[in-house]
Parts: C-alpha cells; sequence; structure tokens
C-alpha cells in the first residue's frame, strides 16, 4: 500500500443516538450486534427491508453516552427519519451530529501500528474523537471520527495528506463497495453484496429487520450474483452500465476509476469469462477479480 495517507472523507455524515435504550433500539433493527460496539470496538452494520434488502449502510462508534453513525451524507436525513419510524417509546434521541464531527480515513503500510491499534475494529480515543481500524477489512485501513478542528492530529500520527480519491482507488482495489454508489436501496441483496464477509451480518444475534429472508440467502445457496472487483479495459463505462455476454444480459457496472471498477455479475457469466468469453460494458472489455476475503 505504500506511504500512509489520510484524508477528510466529505460524502459522510454523522447521526448521534443517546439515551439509556439506544443499544436496544439498534439491535432490533440492524445486521448487526449492537452490544459489540465498545470504547474499544466499532462494528459495521446495515438496515434492511422487511425483504432483507439493502436501505443503508453505516459504521457504529461508541462514544461516551452515545452511539454515532458514520453514514452517507446525502442520505443521513433520511436514516434519521426511518430510524424514528420505530423509536415508539424507547428513550432515545436522534440527532445530526455532523456540523460537530469530521469523518476521515487513513491507510498505507503501518496504519494500525501508527495508532496503535490491531485487529478488525479496534478502536481507541484519538484527539477527543475515535480512531478505529475499518471493521471490514483490515487492509483498508483506519477511520476517525474527530471534532471538526481535529482533523490535522492525524498528520501529527505520521499520515501525509492524501485525498478522497486516492481514498476511492484504494477502495476499488479491494474490492469494497461504497454504499449507494455500489449498493441499490431496495433492490441489493447482502449476501449478493458481500455484506456477510465485510462484516456487516452477524448470524448469532436475534432477530432484525430482514434477517429471515438474509438468512435463507445464506443457508440455501441461493446466491446467484456477485459484486465484484472489475478491470476495464479499452474504454471507460459509466455508473449502471449494462454488462453484456454474447448480447446476452451479464450484470451492471457501479462505482469505477481509472480502470477498476465494482460490477454486479451473474455468477455463471463470470464462469464463461474465466473460459474466455468476453463481458462488455459498453465499449470497456470487463475482467472480473476475486479479491482474497471474497468467497464464491
Amino acid at each position: 500500500m505504500g506511504e500512509r495517507l489520510y484524508c477528510e472523507l466529505r460524502a459522510r455524515g454523522v447521526i448521534e443516538i443517546a439515551g439509556e435504550d439506544r443499544v436496544a433500539f439498534l439491535q432490533g433493527l440492524v445486521s448487526n450486534d449492537v452490544t459489540k460496539a465498545s470504547a474499544s470496538r466499532a462494528i459495521y452494520a446495515a438496515l434492511l427491508t422487511a425483504q432483507g434488502r439493502y436501505l443503508f449502510d453505516f459504521f457504529i462508534v461508541a462514544r461516551g453516552d452515545a452511539l454515532y453513525l458514520d453514514t452517507e451524507a446525502a442520505r443521513r436525513a433520511e436514516l434519521q427519519r426511518r430510524l424514528a419510524i420505530y423509536k415508539l417509546r424507547a428513550k432515545v434521541g436522534l440527532r445530526d451530529a455532523s456540523a460537530d464531527f469530521v469523518v476521515a480515513a487513513a491507510w498505507g503500510d503501518g496504519t494500525g501500528g501508527a495508532l496503535g491499534l490491531s485487529g478488525l475494529g479496534a478502536a481507541t480515543e484519538f484527539a477527543g474523537g475515535v480512531a478505529y481500524i475499518d471493521p471490514r477489512l483490515e487492509a483498508l485501513g483506519a477511520r476517525f471520527l474527530l471534532p471538526r478542528e481535529r482533523i490535522e492530529a492525524i498528520a501529527q500520527s505520521g499520515f501525509a495528506r492524501g485525498d478522497a480519491d486516492a481514498y476511492d482507488r484504494h477502495r476499488l482495489a479491494l474490492g469494497v463497495p461504497d454504499g449507494t454508489r455500489d449498493l441499490v436501496p431496495e433492490k441489493a441483496l447482502p449476501m449478493e453484496s458481500g455484506l456477510d464477509e465485510l462484516g456487516a451480518i452477524d448470524w448469532q444475534k436475534g432477530c432484525y429487520m430482514g434477517q429471515e429472508l438474509t438468512a435463507r440467502m445464506k443457508y440455501r445457496a441461493l446466491v446467484k450474483k456477485r459484486l465484484l472487483p472489475v478491470a476495464l479495459e479499452g474504454g471507460a463505462a459509466a455508473p449502471g452500465t449494462p454488462i453484456t455476454q454474447a448480447g446476452s444480459d451479464a450484470g451492471e457496472l457501479l462505482s469505477s476509476r481509472d480502470g477498476r471498477g465494482l460490477a454486479l455479475l451473474r455468477l455463471e457469466a463470470v464462469e464463461s469469462a474465466q473460459n474466455g468469453a468476453d463481458l462488455m460494458a459498453g465499449a470497456a472489455r470487463i475482467k472480473p477479480e476475486k479479491p482474497g476475503w471474497m468467497k464464491l
């Protein structure tokens, strides 16, 4: 990964969930075990529809007497509204805390060591906020929830300033989806999107929204498509471009940058591509890749 870099993730927002029922409230809604979120561990989770399809994904960070959701800035109001629907008599308060905190990422060789952290989701107090190893993949690096005036503290820990484009290239190289750029709300399925392998689902916890159909896909091996990293050769293609194989639908291109991207592909088409059949997105030839963390 080379040089250690950091950047602010300006496309992210923060929702604060305070109150004595905050853990129990989220526990019945989201796909991961909220009781595992603590001062020393952050987790990754999703909110699904009752039919088990993706609505939102986010990181859950415990700080003081509140939980904080690091989520897409453009959709934070909608997430807060949906959570409020289920509040009922729960003793919780929901607040947009995006004005108080900045979300940042750091990556590169020795990121965890520079922060004194090791292991997925490992968290610690940092510059008046929280630093934690990305709970999806350790190779992604670290994330931060910091008071806005303290972001420069990351540089003092041995990181040079990068930018969000560089982090996006890093993410794409690892084959990790980025919210609704790669996961279509009310359509994407967690098992097709790799959310289980990226730590968003706890198979041992109690009921949550969409659990039944998600479990059915896992235990009955019903997955027919997968979100995969791809190389684009011979041209670029816009997000949403259909991918074809011998004139037949094979999938869809999602986020991409500088010749790399993510695509939702039919597994039978991937197998055919491994045997030499071309996958095309417009004029671009698509070459599927399998990252080390993924099982097919």
